[in-house]
């Protein structure tokens, strides 16, 4: 099939297959990215770029009740502190074997659906923490994609591991796990034809490299960031909403040619499309969870003004 053929068979599956909405030259879909992602045209998809869900279970229906409940579960509710609540976050380290099991399952069958729908030498940024990405890393070059390094965010994320549960006061000047300093993007790729080099591969597909910056400089693997403000919290109120200026970046670098379809199969509220949209490329979200797509629905359109983007029609 050519590639404008792959073009085209894509643009019409969006258009067809699922509830969606369109902001600019971005598309918001309201389904489960593995059925999505099966049925979608082969070789269609120039890039991903994702934040999963780690817990995998953490956004099951009931764990969103227990969370919003007060009762936790999964979510780790933090009590307030200095006259601030913080934000719940999963309980990645209180995974037990089985739970870890079924990430690796998931990820495995996930990779797997992802190679397919890329093109050859298209790139998968998927953000991760460092507890979990040797398990989840694993479970991607298992499904068939090939490891291409990492970017780091230089930011502090993960907090679990202050002091040992329920014995803070025995052992006051102990931590079970380091204060998590940055957060792990893994890189991947969909491997290139049998000796096909980087730039045939850009000739053929448009992909096979990462887009330099607006100043000519090498992709860095290293991303000084902040913690996302509460300004996108306010309109895109994901638990795991990551920041627009540090996607920006990512969804740059995706693209090497500055062209194609971008797809965030975790779309959550918007920030990825949001981040596309800013960077005048085009994506597809896809969401799984009512809620979530109805916000993102509003969020996306509401970021792109945060940002001085003019107000984009929804269709």
């Amino acid at each position: 099939m050519r590639t404008k053929d792959i073009d085209d068979a894509l643009i019409e599956y969006i258009g067809t297959s699922h509830a969606m909405h369109r902001v600019g030259n971005s598309t918001l879909v309201n389904a489960d990215c593995f059925k999505w992602l099966a049925t979608a045209p082969g070789g269609s998809i120039h890039a991903i770029v994702t934040d999963p869900p780690y817990g995998v279970k953490e956004f099951d229906d009931d764990q969103m009740e227990k969370r919003s409940n007060g009762r936790g579960g999964i979510w780790r509710l933090p009590p307030s502190f200095g006259g601030h609540t913080r934000a719940p976050v999963p309980r990645f380290t209180a995974l037990n074997k089985k739970e870890r099991q079924r990430i690796k399952e998931f990820f495995t069958e996930w990779s797997r659906l992802c190679a397919k729908s890329l093109r050859p030498g298209g790139h998968l940024f998927i953000a991760s923490n460092t507890f979990l990405s040797q398990l989840v890393f694993e479970s991607l070059v298992d499904g068939g994609l090939e490891f291409r390094g990492e970017v780091i965010r230089l930011v502090q994320t993960l907090r679990g591991g202050d002091r040992p549960k329920n014995a803070e006061e025995e052992f006051p000047d102990v931590c079970s796990l380091p204060r998590g300093c940055y957060e792990p993007w893994g890189i991947f790729r969909r491997p290139l034809p049998d000796k096909m080099t980087v730039a045939e591969c850009l000739r053929q597909y448009g992909t096979g490299g990462l887009r330099r910056s607006a100043t000519g400089k090498q992709f860095c693997d290293v991303i000084e960031s902040n913690r996302t403000s509460r300004e996108e919290r306010n309109l895109a109120n994901h638990p795991s909403l990551k920041p627009i200026p540090f996607l920006r970046q990512i969804v740059h670098a995706a693209l090497p040619l500055g062209k194609g379809v971008i797809v965030d199969p975790f779309m959550g509220s918007g920030s990825t499309i949001a981040a596309a949209e800013l960077c005048g490329l085009q994506a597809v979200g896809i969401e799984k969870s009512k809620p979530f797509y109805e916000m993102s629905v509003k969020a996306v359109p509401a970021l792109l003004r945060l940002y001085h983007r003019p107000q984009l029609q929804l269709i």
